[in-house]
């Protein structure tokens, strides 16, 4: 196209307002009325070089016209320069905006269904994490994705309309849109007013009619040198009253999908407003969906890392290890839930990992039954649900038994003991719901197996959660869901732990600088090397990663070689 056209500079966009009058039942007539002569009707055709051949012929034959509309597909502009091709874009653009919104009817999308209506936020955000899994498993049974979910004011508006059915049934109709939401959504045929039990019941039924539904698509469309099917799951799930679940091979490309999807309402709102919604026929899709170089585009892509699609959360996660773990996690490919008692040292570090497509930051007390199932929700809410948590929340008192207060005691139980149970506990109904599995790693310590002084709150509390390990990985391997524990030791560089007085303590105990505890770790080790907080990420993704995938209930020491905490 852009080298067809006799101009030279050529635009070629998907403007809302450009694509509802191109997929209007009587478009070339709205085209005429809305532009006169200064914008064309192109028939559809398939992108390729044809089309580009078409446009050309289209502009040596009206020398007057500034673009024009492309059936089914977008517009196209041109100019002398750079900046008349963009006001000749812009001009199409808002002469269709200005167009529709004078001609258009006011409810392009039907009477408002009672019971459809959207949900208040807190009700219907609630009721999204909670069939958020669920629905990630289904838009997951040929691959994992990651998702994305959306509650404005276009969504919500279309979910409780008397067309929505019929529309959706429709599909998109640019390229640009279905190669990323497929061909049509996945609607839940219930009333905002059902509860989550009901929804839950339902989904299964309607994926099982939706994957049919899009193999027949596929079958009556392939032919003997078409690629194999990619996937018969949807991208998009409306569920009305709630929203819009979107889905794709990472973050970036769930968002995009829900943002096109959203460009697909305004298409359909547009178009029915002044005509009839008439997208490209489903050949016509399918030629586009299942075009060779659309598959060699897809055969070009990198290779997905390790952790690609998976969802981790990381408690602790502000400073030290957590944060250590959280940046593995993010540089092999995951999202991460980055939760800390600290929510500026949280965001700091989701905003370092590169913000909300990678990772979001959380407030939580993990002590704290509410506030932990909140830090879930909110995990969910962001990507779709849960794959991998690690506990590393923990603080440390150092004192010798008849100095250790009931108060140390409870505390250090209630973060560390209690608060890895109600996280892995939470996390498990997540990592149930959506039945692919996942990791859940416990960051214990040498102390749970070796008996040092003045430790004893401590090192009992690592015994505990050392035994959740063993305890979790019996209950949960069923469900495929792999538990192991890392046992550091002498991690000082980074520490909170360290720096929050633990340091002081601990030198003092051995006779040494605070400056020099590191070291004197180090000495006392078999490898005489320092532990660093990178080392236990570095566990972290040797247990997570795919390597070990059939390990479970397994501790992994990181100590540079402590004789005394082998473990027997």
């Amino acid at each position: 196209m852009h080298c067809l056209v006799d101009a030279p500079h050529v635009d070629h966009l998907h403007p809302d307002s450009g694509i509802a009058l191109a997929t209007a039942a009587d478009g070339e007539k709205l085209t005429e009325e809305c532009f006169g002569n200064r914008v064309v009707w192109v028939p559809w055709r398939r992108p390729g070089f044809q089309l580009g051949l078409d446009i050309a012929a289209i502009k040596e034959a009206h020398p007057q016209a500034i673009g024009c509309i492309l059936g089914g597909h977008g517009i196209t502009a041109w100019g002398e320069s750079s900046e008349q091709a963009e006001a000749n874009s812009l001009e199409i653009i808002r002469t269709a905006e200005e167009f529709l919104a004078d001609r258009g009817s006011d409810e392009p999308f039907g009477a408002v269904v009672p019971g459809y209506e959207p949900l208040p936020e807190l009700e219907r955000r609630a009721k999204a994490a909670a069939i958020f899994p669920t629905i990630r498993g289904i838009a997951s049974a040929d691959r994992p994705q990651v998702g994305h979910f959306t509650d404005s004011d276009v969504v919500l508006e279309f979910l409780s309309r008397d067309k929505l059915v019929p529309l959706a049934e429709l599909g998109t109709s640019c390229p640009d849109h279905f190669l990323r939401t497929k061909v049509k959504p996945l609607v839940v045929d219930l009333p905002a007013t059902a509860s989550v039990e009901e929804i839950l019941a339902r989904l299964p039924q309607l994926h099982e009619a939706y994957r049919a539904d899009y193999q027949g698509y596929y079958d009556r469309n392939a032919t003997a040198d078409s690629p194999a099917l990619r996937g018969a799951d949807p991208a998009i799930v409306l569920v009305p009253g709630v929203g819009m679940f979107s889905f794709g091979a990472n973050k970036q490309t769930a968002r995009v999908a829900g943002e096109f999807y959203v460009n697909a309402i305004n298409v359909m709102r547009g178009a029915e407003s002044v005509s009839t919604y008439a997208p490209i026929s489903e050949a016509e899709k399918f030629r586009i969906e299942y075009w060779a170089l659309e598959e060699a585009k897809l055969a070009r892509m990198p290779r997905p890392k390790p952790l690609a699609t998976r969802i981790a959360l990381v408690t602790g996660a502000g400073s030290g290890i957590g944060k250590a773990i959280a940046a593995r996690v993010a540089a092999e490919g995951g999202c991460v839930v980055v939760a800390d008692l600290n929510l500026d040292n949280a965001q700091q570090v989701a905003d370092e990992l590169g913000g909300p497509d990678v990772a979001v930051a959380v407030k939580v007390d993990v002590s704290d039954e509410a506030a932990v199932e909140q830090a879930l929700a909110t995990g969910v809410l962001a990507f779709g649900g849960v794959d991998l948590v690690v506990n590393n929340a923990g603080l440390s008192l150092s004192k010798p038994l008849l100095e250790t207060t009931v108060k140390d005691w409870d505390l250090q139980h209630d973060v560390m003991a209690k608060g890895s149970f109600l996280v892995s506990r939470e996390a498990a109904k997540v990592m149930i719901a959506q039945d692919l599995g996942g990791d859940i790693v416990y960051i214990s310590s040498k102390n749970s197996v070796f008996a040092g002084p003045n430790n004893i709150a401590y090192s009992a509390v690592k015994a505990d959660q050392a035994h959740q390990v063993r305890l979790l990985a019996a209950e949960l391997g069923p469900h495929g869901i792999r538990v192991n524990g890392i046992n550091p030791d002498g991690v000082v560089r980074g520490s909170g732990i360290f720096a929050g007085g633990w340091g002081a303590k601990r030198a003092e105990t051995y006779g040494v600088k605070e400056e020099d505890l590191g070291a004197y770790y180090a000495k006392r080790t078999l490898l005489g090397k320092e532990v660093l907080p990178e080392h236990v990420a570095d566990a972290v993704f040797a247990l997570t990663g795919g390597d070990l995938s059939q390990t479970t209930g397994l501790h992994i020491p990181v100590d540079s070689g402590v004789a005394a905490a082998f473990l027997r």
